[in-house]
C-alpha cells in the first residue's frame, strides 16, 4: 500500500497531478488553501500503487510519495 502527501503551501492548484494519476486518486479540493489556491487532495485509497506519476508532474514539487 502506498500513500501521497501534498504540501498545502506549495500546491498552486494546476491540476496536472489529477491528470497524471492512472487510478484517478488525486482530485481538486472544494476549499482553497491558506494562499487562496484550490489545492489537490489525495483520496487515501488503498488502490494507490506508488507509481509517483503525480509527483513527477508537479511543477511545484508539492507531492511526496511513500511506499509501505
Amino acid at each position: 500500500m502506498s500513500k501521497i502527501t501534498i504540501d498545502e503551501l506549495r500546491c498552486k492548484g494546476c491540476g496536472l497531478c489529477t491528470i497524471a494519476c492512472p487510478k484517478k486518486l488525486v482530485s481538486m479540493s472544494d476549499a482553497p488553501n491558506s494562499l487562496g489556491y484550490t489545492m489537490a487532495v489525495f483520496s487515501g485509497s488503498a488502490a494507490c500503487t506508488g507509481c509517483s506519476l503525480c509527483a513527477e508532474m508537479c511543477p511545484d514539487v508539492a507531492i511526496a510519495v511513500f511506499k509501505e
